[in-house]
């Protein structure tokens, strides 16, 4: 055995010996134009094809999850924030209209994601001109891809919108007099796959689109608390699948009172075998966003952009201010209006709010010199009076902590030195108006009536009570000189 591996170390060494000659040879005039023109070719090739998108596992060209080429290769799109307008975007390259899909319609993507939540106004030249969260920077699972489905004109869109608004409540279809729910598969009560009886036959439901909201409906019908995690797995077993397309607001009562496209004989997307689960708990996290602060404290304020480029590194302002950057040598000089507020959250639930991702993964700031805990903690839209997102604004999560308790309760979180961050039970994580990124661009937002709606935790990336707290959708009047933000009401995101 040892002489055989002696005789191997002796060919690779004369393979790199004969390599290291072709490659070091001279080579004639003709020979160094033929190379350096297939290189250029490579490059060119690579120029062009960078931004570009296709389409991928759809019935034909114009529909499908979402695929982008960056840096040489290509990636996936998550699907958080993902909604119409971006979908618009997409669907422009191929001169077509288009409405969005989530949660890996298309299959699961086996590929890196390039791009995270993805929030466009509809009119970019391309996807990359969008703001997200940069290249590469993700924590979305595979099932989390974005799609697409593009089509010739404005009717054919509207077509597209109805079938995917032709749910159906459970209750309507079924005699729910006859149907039950259980959790089967784990030794305790408090998790399992989800299956519905009907007819004397126990199924389960499509993994597809399954999330924190269903979840917590499936948890409340059965009395079990809460949802901690809403999966898509085969870990608790398999059944036949019967029922997909569900979807809930999350304030239900029961399961049979929410949507769903088909019973019976149902197609299921994704990886085969992957079934709707559920972990219940009975102590959660529970953030009540305070709109009254948000009414009090909102104001406009004009900030020359050399006081915004730590700001505009986290993409806190419109793409018209990165467009001045890149084409004025003087762009410091130039003024952006900002809109600016408090958010402040109280945790009303009976457990700490703590960041999904762990300590480790956190990223370091250079410019705010602190850990992101989250990559989006908290979003603003200024909409029109058709619905359009006409300004936006993100926060990530740049310390979340406890700010302020209500008397008796004593601080825990700080993230000072590197410290654990969280919300403690009746502590709230209070941003002030005065900090980075706690604003949205309003420079290019005509004078008028306008929603503008905040909210905390968008995604419910992490588990909490209820979500119909999360959010405050306002009256927005905004003039030449003033900005005044009224009748807030809390919901979802």
């Amino acid at each position: 055995m040892k002489t055989k591996l002696n005789e191997i170390a002796v060919i690779l060494i004369c393979g790199i010996f004969i390599i290291k000659e072709v490659l070091t040879k001279d080579l004639s005039e003709e020979e160094r134009a033929l190379r350096a023109a297939f290189v250029q070719k490579l490059l060119n090739k690579q120029k062009y094809l960078e931004g570009k998108i296709r389409l991928v596992g759809g019935s034909n060209d114009f529909e499908g999850n979402v695929y982008i080429y960056h840096a040489g290769r290509w990636g996936a799109v998550c699907d958080d924030s993902w909604d119409n307008a971006a979908a618009q975007v997409v669907c422009k390259a191929f001169n077509k209209t288009g409405v969005a899909t989530h949660g890996g319609k298309y299959g699961k993507t086996t590929r890196k994601f390039w791009m995270d939540d993805v929030v466009c106004q509809g009119d970019e030249k391309s996807l990359s001109h969008c703001v997200f969260t940069g290249w590469g920077f993700s924590d979305c699972e595979p099932s989390e891809v974005a799609g697409a489905i593009c089509s010739d004109s404005n009717n054919e869109k509207l077509d597209v919108l109805s079938n995917l608004e032709k749910k159906k409540r459970i209750h309507e279809v079924l005699d729910v007099k006859s149907v039950s729910l259980r959790l089967e598969g784990s030794k305790t009560p408090n998790e399992g796959r989800v299956e519905i009886y009907h007819n004397g036959t126990w199924g389960s439901i499509c993994a597809d689109g399954w999330t924190l909201y269903e979840a917590s409906v499936i948890c409340r019908h059965l009395a079990l608390g809460f949802a901690q995690q809403a999966l898509q797995t085969d870990y608790f077993g398999t059944s036949k699948v019967v029922m997909s397309g569900v979807e809930c607001s999350a304030n239900e009562s029961n399961l049979f009172l929410c949507a769903h496209e088909d019973f019976g004989d149902v197609t299921c997307p994704g990886e085969k075998g992957r079934v709707a689960a559920v972990v219940c708990t009975r102590r959660l996290a529970d953030l009540l966003l305070d709109s009254t602060v948000i009414e009090r404290t909102s104001h406009l304020q004009d900030v020359p952009m050399f006081q915004l480029q730590c700001a505009m590194e986290e993409n806190c302002l419109s793409k018209t201010a990165y467009e001045i950057k890149e084409k004025n040598p003087d762009w410091q000089y130039e003024t952006r209006r900002l809109l600016r507020f408090t958010a402040s959250s109280l945790n009303v639930g009976n457990d700490e709010f703590r960041p999904y991702l762990p300590k480790h993964l956190w990223q370091w700031h250079l410019c705010h010199m602190h850990y992101h805990s989250m990559e989006v903690f908290a979003t603003f839209d200024i909409l029109n009076m058709a619905g359009q997102r006409v300004a936006e604004g993100h926060k990530a999560s740049f310390c979340l902590e406890d700010n302020t308790c209500l008397p008796g309760v004593e601080r825990k979180y700080s993230c000072k030195n590197y410290g654990d961050q969280g919300v403690s039970v009746n502590c709230s994580d209070v941003y002030q108006y005065n900090i980075d990124c706690q604003w949205v661009d309003v420079t290019d937002v005509e004078p008028g009536d306008y929603t503008f709606k905040v909210a905390v935790n968008p995604h419910a990336r992490v588990a909490e009570q209820q979500f119909h707290n999360n959010a405050a959708t306002c009256q927005l009047r905004l003039t030449d000189t003033y900005a005044t933000v009224y009748g807030c009401v809390l919901g979802r995101p």
